[in-house]
């Protein structure tokens, strides 16, 4: 079967208008082209879709049963029209960015504000997955850019620029016990039950840096997905291990742990040598130059609970204050580093 697009267009408007005069005036041809090709549709589908009498048209029960879904196809079609036109007008600026489940995308929601104030017909589209999974999405070229955390090995053809450096807290109830603590000593973790995402990149790193002498932490519940954990613990299941910058319900609190034990680097990842669509470059160039100290600092604000007394504990106990990396805008390799103390309140 091969249907034309001006075939089903033509028997559209008929079975619109009921009428051929109308049908050809409205598709700008006329009547018997119309006529014509809609016969030539009925062919195609092996019966007639339109009753033809001399002041009455109107359509088959086979022309009512194959109507809404040559509607579809004609709109499939069309936005598949609209879309090349745009393509080639270059009106559209599509920009596919992979976050592992520990990035969340709070963290690039006003640096690609400032990319779409660059490249004003900006799409976005997000992507999820591990580590690998993003590389290996890189190389596919099914994203365009990546955020990941430190703990992965890079092939050759990946090139990585250091963005910031942040910890991991303990986030927690509100009604927790160890709610109103400005942070949490080490001993104390062995008696928190946690929620863990299952394939947690840091949960290795943690159990070396907080349980060497202990089988592990007390994990009572898992999920698959991270957006999951935030209710648990705020319903009182347990406690979570999560980077400062993640946004968090109003129910939770999040608390430094003794020493900050388990810090990581959010790094950009792009394709080496593969030529930058304008979207790309700009998002790369502005996540590149962008003041992290002060995108974190909102972020941790906007996630605090109103009272002072349960917001995140920027209290240097032993090693426990924020500090937060920041790198400039040359290669990875060779960038100068700054790190700077962040103890502002909210």
């Amino acid at each position: 079967m091969q249907l034309q697009f001006y075939q089903v267009r033509y028997f559209l408007a008929l079975a619109r208008t009921l009428n051929f005069t109308r049908a050809a005036e409205q598709c700008n041809v006329t009547q018997p082209a119309l006529t014509k090709a809609v016969q030539k549709l009925e062919q195609e589908l092996g019966g007639a879709l339109i009753h033809r009498e001399r002041h009455l048209t109107q359509l088959t029960e086979l022309g009512k049963m194959v109507l809404p879904t040559l509607e579809k196809i004609f709109a499939a079609a069309e936005a598949v029209r609209l879309q090349a036109r745009d393509y080639q007008k270059k009106t559209i600026a599509p920009l596919k960015i992979g976050l592992v489940p520990s990035v969340s995308a709070a963290l690039i929601t006003e640096l690609l504000r400032e990319v779409a104030r660059i490249i004003p017909d900006l799409r976005v589209d997000l992507r999820e997955a591990d580590a690998n999974g993003l590389i290996a999405m890189l190389l596919d070229g099914e994203i365009n850019a990546a955020l990941v955390g430190d703990a992965v090995e890079l092939p050759e053809r990946i090139d990585r620029w250091r963005l910031f450096e942040e910890r991991y807290v303990l986030v927690l109830s509100l009604k927790h016990p160890m709610a109103r603590q400005t942070v949490i000593p080490l001993k104390d973790l062995h008696e928190v039950e946690f929620l863990e995402r299952v394939g947690c990149d840091v949960a290795g790193r943690f159990k070396q840096a907080c349980f060497a002498d202990q089988p592990g932490p007390k994990v009572v519940h898992r999920s698959d997905q991270e957006s999951h954990l935030p209710e648990m613990a705020s319903a009182g299941f347990g406690a979570i291990l999560a980077p400062e910058h993640a946004p968090r319900l109003p129910s939770l609190a999040a608390i430094p742990i003794e020493g900050d034990p388990v810090r990581r680097e959010v790094q950009l990842l792009a394709v080496a040598g593969r030529q930058y669509s304008p979207a790309l470059d700009a998002f790369v160039k502005v996540a590149r130059v962008r003041d992290w100290t002060s995108a974190l600092d909102k972020l941790r604000c906007a996630s605090a609970p109103a009272s002072s007394n349960v917001n995140v504990r920027k209290v240097d106990a032993q090693g426990a204050g924020s500090s937060i990396q920041i790198t400039g805008p040359g290669p990875a390799s060779s960038r100068p580093s700054l790190s700077r103390a962040s103890n502002r309140r909210c």
